[in-house]
């Protein structure tokens, strides 16, 4: 049975057989559903303060 994740940044689960793993040197593992999550990870983003992400929908009060 394949398991299903989250991606690290947007909150969305990731299917199996798609997206990005990540992992840095000091064992900590981050998964991405897309490119677009992975490059705002590294531009260093905040999750709450981006509209489309479940953390910015739940800060801004439409979930």
């Amino acid at each position: 049975m394949a398991d299903v994740y989250t991606c690290s940044f947007c909150g969305k689960e990731i299917e199996p057989g798609t997206g990005k793993m990540f992992v840095r040197l000091n064992g900590t593992v981050f998964y991405f559903c897309s490119t677009k999550c992975q490059k705002n990870f590294n531009l260093k983003r905040i999750p709450r303060r981006i509209r489309w992400t479940v953390a910015g929908r739940k800060a801004a009060g439409k979930e």
